[in-house]
């Protein structure tokens, strides 16, 4: 018998089958990663159209309706003396339209058009369901794949309150979609969605409530940066209320009337819309998962060890569905990550050293690694340096000193830790910060390195120069 006749060999010549479930940017990650492997990609996609969360209803449509009501509060909201500028939302819906645009636009060239000359990849849409851990239902049609990834993502979740549901609500997904302004608005959450989805719409001229169940926004940062970005936030007109307990909605009229408990205190709150930006749940429902033994956690994302193979073997997941870190960056990384595993064995684990976030509020809060809470729960003896935004020359000509910026440094070693700042275009400076940590660069040389002068980016090595020294002693420029 030749070899080409023997099995084994046959197997080996054979081009590994990936079927994906999902068709976000994980999903597109492992197809893209499976053909440069020499594999076939079958994306089987449902529910949003094509792209996922992420340009559909996510990042691209939310960011730039931000901007859009950042260009319009800004003209006019600004310092300087001499200019007198206004600005009028005179056709909401050609925001809206614009915005629809947009997303289309980099649907195709950013999905569609990248994978169309991939050999091997096959679109199918469709209601997907697991059968067998290498079988996938899908349209009445069975499909068999050597490996299968889940890469289904998220959607809105929305807590069980009494009434809301017959009173109606607006989601993220719903929310971009408007084509009147709502006169008013409030909005139940107090994370990243909640907080850049009240201050775009209180621009564009709704009056916006937030309530949030915990006793302060963001709870999971500390309290020097929540503080100060509620009192931005409140500056700008947006009511902020903490320590709210919701117990029922009804409709009264053409308004939305919340009765609640805010601190102890029996609250009345009405709008004539709701938004429920209370957190993401995954889809995993209806799949076949936990009939061919996928495991979830109680919450429903699928569980994945570090290689991001679920419980069955064969089997592997990638992106929102298996649960934090939730970012369109993550989930790329885990479907060509999964895919690699997945084609050529389980190498290469999972890494999120020095994992940059950003929320786009105005001013930005941006952060990576710990801040000094986390690191004292880890053992790490930290110092802090925290350098007030009226200290950095470019923020001083450009009349904004809103914000700040916070380094963490490891006493023994003088490496960073963590970073967190708040500040108009934040996040523009944190891949300094990550990349100082993800690359063992000390306070000391971040300190000695060369920063143009009046860009916001000196004010990192600012921010490293004040472990050491009063920053207002310094002349311009002098370290």
């Amino acid at each position: 018998m030749t070899d080409c006749c023997n099995s084994n060999t046959y197997q080996r010549q054979r081009a590994v089958r990936l079927v994906i479930i999902g068709g976000g940017s994980a999903a597109f990650a492992a197809a893209i990663r499976a053909t440069e492997l020499g594999a076939r990609a079958t994306i089987i996609n449902d529910r949003l159209p094509i792209g996922g969360t992420c340009v559909n209803v996510g990042c691209v449509p939310s960011k730039t309706l931000i901007r859009a009501a950042e260009a319009h509060h800004r003209a006019g909201h600004h310092a300087f003396a001499g200019i007198e500028s206004r600005s009028r939302v005179t056709s909401f819906p050609a925001i809206i339209r614009q915005k629809r645009e947009l997303v289309e636009q980099l649907r195709q060239a950013k999905y569609l058009d990248v994978v169309d000359p991939l050999p091997g990849v096959r679109l199918v849409e469709g209601r997907a369901r697991l059968v067998a851990p290498e079988t996938v239902e899908v349209n009445g049609e069975r499909i068999i794949g050597d490996r299968v990834l889940i890469a289904t993502g998220v959607s809105p979740f929305v807590p069980a309150i009494p009434g809301l549901a017959d009173a109606g609500y607006l989601t993220n997904e719903s929310l971009f979609e408007l084509d009147d302004l709502p006169e008013s608005l409030i909005v139940l959450g107090g994370r990243y969605v909640a907080f850049e989805c009240a201050q775009m719409m209180a621009r564009f001229g709704s009056r916006v409530t937030i309530l949030q169940r915990s006793d302060r926004i963001l709870p999971t940062e500390t309290a020097d940066i929540t503080d100060a970005l509620t009192a931005y936030i409140h500056a700008e007109g947006i009511e902020v209320v903490t320590g709210v307990e919701t117990r029922g909605v009804r409709r009264e009229g053409d308004r939305l009337v919340i009765d609640a408990r805010a601190r102890g205190e029996a609250r009345r709150f009405e709008a004539s819309h709701i938004l429920a930006a209370t957190g993401r749940r995954p889809n995993t429902a209806g799949m076949g998962l936990e009939e061919v033994g996928v495991d979830l956690d109680r919450s429903g994302f699928v569980v994945v060890n570090d290689v991001l193979q679920t419980s069955v073997p064969g089997v592997y997941a990638a992106g929102d569905v298996i649960g934090d870190p939730e970012f369109v960056y993550t989930a790329a990384y885990e479907g060509a990550l999964a895919a690699e595993n997945a084609i050529n064995g389980d190498a290469r684990r999972r890494d999120y050293t020095a994992l940059p976030w950003v929320v786009f509020t105005d001013p930005q809060l941006a952060g990576v690694g710990l801040d000094e809470q986390q690191a004292e729960e880890q053992g790490i003896e930290v110092e802090v340096a925290t350098l007030p935004l009226s200290h950095v020359p470019r923020s001083l000509a450009a009349r904004d000193t809103r914000g700040f910026i916070k380094l963490i440094r490891d006493r023994a070693t003088d490496r960073l830790v963590g970073g967190r700042i708040l500040a108009p275009e934040g996040s523009e400076l944190l891949m300094e910060i990550a990349l100082a940590i993800r690359y063992g660069i000390t306070v000391e040389q971040i300190r000695s390195s060369f920063h143009p002068y009046l860009t916001l980016g000196e004010g990192v090595k600012l921010a490293a120069i004040a472990f050491g020294k009063d920053v207002a002693t310094l002349s311009c420029c002098a370290t």
